[in-house]
């Protein structure tokens, strides 16, 4: 079976080459083999022919990467090969996570080729759908982590936002991360959700900080130079003087977020 499917492929090879096609052409033809191997095996199973298919597969790909529009096109058949496997229950989980990240490939290639530098527009496309299957996990298993459920789909956002955030002048990305962290934020405390709490929160401040940066630097600049360190000590003071209070306060909040799911 492995070695029918190899003539298969050296065919449609040969057919595209005698034809003149370019490689990248010649990879997106070369797809219809995976996508008979999928098609035959629903009811011929054969798990060697099904390699073999997904190796093609991975040399058309390799075909059209000198060409990323036809990649984009490429990444999106075979996801939908991948999709159409996926009905089959045996195969169901493994090729459902194989056809969304050809699909997520196919889109993040089509957004470069359209010169979109918004990282968001990358990493929003996963959040979505990452935080929808949290959502369900938290359904089927309430046991189941914050952490485990929404941290990834979270941090893929917001991590690469407050990257961003830190090398753009412009006020509308820090206003609107902010307004996102802020929600996160509030609706972890709502919830009980110590994963949107914790990295809502700690991109929150970071965000604030970054704006609030240039004005604090500029009041220290014009405050007389003896404040600031006095400002320091009656701090330390204040601190040293609640210690054990702020200690007790301090392990009540640790014994909170370790409550939360």
């Amino acid at each position: 079976a492995g070695a029918a499917v190899l003539v298969a492929a050296g065919l449609v090879g040969a057919g595209a080459a005698a034809a003149g096609l370019a490689p990248s052409t010649a990879g997106l033809l070369l797809l219809l083999v995976p996508a008979g191997t999928a098609a035959l095996a629903a009811r011929v199973r054969s798990a060697a022919a099904e390699a073999t298919g997904g190796a093609v597969g991975l040399v058309a790909l390799a075909l059209t990467v000198p060409r990323p529009a036809v990649l984009a096109l490429a990444l999106a058949l075979a996801g939908v090969v991948a999709a159409a496997t996926a009905l089959r229950p045996e195969r169901r989980r493994a090729a459902s996570w194989l056809a969304a990240a050809l699909f997520l490939g196919a889109a993040w290639v089509r957004l470069a080729v359209w010169g979109v530098a918004v990282p968001e527009a990358y990493t929003l496309p996963v959040t979505v759908p990452a935080l929808a299957v949290g959502v369900l996990r938290r359904r089927r298993d309430p046991a189941a982590s914050s952490w485990a459920a929404y941290g990834p789909g979270l941090g893929i956002t917001l991590l690469p936002g407050l990257v961003a955030v830190w090398s753009d002048p412009s006020w509308v990305r820090p206003l609107l991360l902010g307004a996102g962290t802020l929600a996160v934020t509030l609706l972890g405390a709502r919830f009980r959700l110590q994963a949107p709490l914790v990295l809502g929160g700690a991109v929150l401040v970071l965000v604030g900080a970054h704006e609030l940066a240039p004005y604090v630097v500029q009041l220290v600049g014009a405050l007389p130079r003896w404040l600031p360190p006095a400002a320091a000590g009656l701090l330390l003071l204040a601190v040293g003087a609640t210690y054990e209070r702020r200690l007790r306060e301090a392990r009540a909040l640790r014994e909170r977020l370790a409550r939360m799911g």
